[in-house]
């Protein structure tokens, strides 16, 4: 399962925190940390990259409980941004090409002598 984590783009330790949270439901720094063996200061710059990225829940509660994000909504939010992408690409490829066209219309026609040998 690490694994299948890592190659939706979760570091290790980012898959070890959110395979843990998913087993054992919410849970404070402290328990993460001593489960994963994780010193805190690597554990809380994990925690707050996973919550960053929309995977991690944190409570209001003092001190706070972590829990995940079901991984089928993580997937469809991954799917959904690869959409977004290729349809902004598919917007700008009229233009990119149009501009490329441009560019290398104009080397081609520039008053560059051109090399026969190559």
């Amino acid at each position: 399962m690490l694994k299948i984590l890592q190659n939706l783009g979760f570091k290790q330790t980012e898959a070890q925190v959110y395979l843990l949270l998913t087993t054992t439901g919410p849970q404070k720094a402290k328990n993460i940390a001593l489960a994963l063996h994780m010193h805190k200061q690597q554990l809380y710059w994990t925690l707050k990259k996973l919550e960053s990225r929309g995977i991690l829940n944190v409570s209001n509660e003092s001190p706070a409980f972590f829990s995940v994000v079901f991984i089928e909504e993580i997937v469809d939010s991954m799917i959904n941004a690869k959409k977004e992408q290729a349809l902004t690409l598919q917007e700008t490829k009229d233009a990119l090409l149009s501009s490329w066209r441009a560019i290398t219309k104009k080397e081609n026609n520039s008053n560059y002598p051109v090399d026969s040998d190559s």
